[in-house]
């Protein structure tokens, strides 16, 4: 029997949203309650409130929010507008332009994970990489708001997707991909190795991504090997319902991948959501507080679409045709080996409990053409995943490593012409 369609589920907790938003303003609305001091009423107040903005995290799609940016050169702020460099059906390439501003030399291309969440869950990322990069980012689709008339899109069409991207900014570019794209990543970069070697960005970092699931499992990437295709394909996929614009679309809901993380570490998130409706109860939470800014984009989900869902699971998990180097686009392979020119780093969290250690790193070793003097790898002691590239390990260690290793990979600065006029 197949789960209740997201769609309906998205909708039963939207009514239990109105209705507990209106319970909220009801309890605060009668003097009655007012006037008494009362523990209980004040706990099922702070209860809705934090019930009432969980769900509405869970349909709207967050902004990105970034706020004016002073550049170190003149000590002035300037707007960021956040502009769309190349439009597709299934994601955008967006480029985070600092208005009046000298271009930054060192261009960075962030692939964002498509694994439920929004590119936005790469904000902090995206703001630390800005006082020293242009920075960029692909920006995917929710597959619900995406007619079925666009066509499919799978491991390959999104491998693609990354091709055009860095055909589009050019051989100077550096990219890092963090989580669920390093494999494609990696996969993109091989086929412009063979296809068109003068697109080829200068390096390439990969953070805490499965290129080898097998090499360290995790209750994730062990989920794999526990079901069938047939299993998932009828417990997971669902069909989008006619309010949205991909209706008819099969997709795999972005609700079932929370619930998934989430029950990974379900006492530490109840535990939260307790103490923040204590916090709310006694006037102590602050609406941008740390928990609120954490789960305000931890619960924004988005669907993806049936067919890149369980390619993903099959060929990168179950077939491992990563791993085994047999990875296709369109029928033809991609050699990992090609790269020979690209420098590449891995970055993994020795406490990630989603992409262990040696999940990444192996992508050194399928780098066979690749000379030593051109891999690193790093072990970020007491890092879990998220810590990676979004934590204090990621501002305070990995992110200066990360801009040392794009240095050592760019071309020298020109040298300044000599002065004909000198003495000689």
């Amino acid at each position: 029997m197949r789960f209740m369609a997201s769609y309906d589920f998205m909708e039963t907790m939207r009514n239990t949203n109105q209705w507990l938003g209106a319970t909220a303003q009801a309890i605060g609305a009668y003097p009655a309650f007012a006037m008494v001091p009362n523990p209980a009423m004040e706990m099922m107040r702070a209860w809705g409130e934090v019930t009432e903005r969980t769900f509405q995290r869970m349909v709207v799609k967050p902004d990105w929010n970034i706020p004016s940016f002073t550049a170190e050169e003149d000590g002035k702020d300037h707007l960021v507008s956040v502009d769309i460099e190349v439009a597709g059906a299934f994601g955008d390439l967006l480029h985070f332009n600092v208005v009046g501003r000298k271009p930054r030399k060192r261009k960075v291309l962030l692939v964002a994970p498509m694994s439920g969440h929004y590119a936005t869950l790469l904000r902090s990322t995206v703001m630390s990489l800005m006082p020293d990069c242009e920075v960029y980012i692909t920006d995917w689709h929710n597959a619900r708001d995406i007619p079925v008339s666009a066509g499919k899109f799978d491991i390959e069409d999104y491998t693609l997707y990354l091709v055009d991207y860095m055909r589009h900014m050019g051989p100077e570019t550096h990219v890092i991909a963090v989580c669920q794209p390093a494999p494609l990543t990696l996969a993109a970069t091989a086929y412009l190795a063979e296809e068109d070697p003068k697109a080829q960005p200068r390096s390439l970092t990969l953070i805490g991504g499965p290129i080898d699931p097998n090499a360290n499992a995790t209750d994730v990437t062990d989920f794999g090997h526990r079901v069938t295709m047939g299993q998932l394909e009828e417990m997971m996929i669902q069909r989008v319902g006619f309010k949205y614009p991909g209706v008819g679309r099969m997709v795999y809901p972005g609700l079932l991948q929370l619930a998934s993380f989430m029950s990974m570490n379900s006492e530490k998130h109840s535990k939260a959501f307790q103490d923040q409706i204590s916090a709310v109860a006694r006037g102590d939470a602050a609406d941008h507080d740390k928990h609120n800014k954490f789960y305000d984009e931890y619960l924004a989900v988005m669907d993806m679409t049936a067919e890149f869902y369980l390619s993903t699971v099959d060929r990168i998990f179950k077939r491992a045709e990563i791993a085994k180097n047999l990875f296709t686009v369109a029928g033809k392979r991609v050699d990992i080996g090609k790269i020979t020119t690209v420098a590449v780093k891995t970055v993994e969290g020795a406490d990630d409990d989603i992409s262990a250690p040696g999940q990444c790193v192996a992508a050194l070793d399928l780098c066979t053409g690749l000379p030593d003097s051109k891999k690193a790898s790093h072990v970020e002691p007491g890092a879990g995943h998220y810590g990676i590239f979004a934590g204090r390990s990621w501002r305070n260690n990995i992110r200066p490593l990360v801009l040392d290793f794009i240095d050592a990979n760019s071309p020298p600065p020109p040298k300044k012409a000599a002065n004909k006029n000198r003495a000689a």
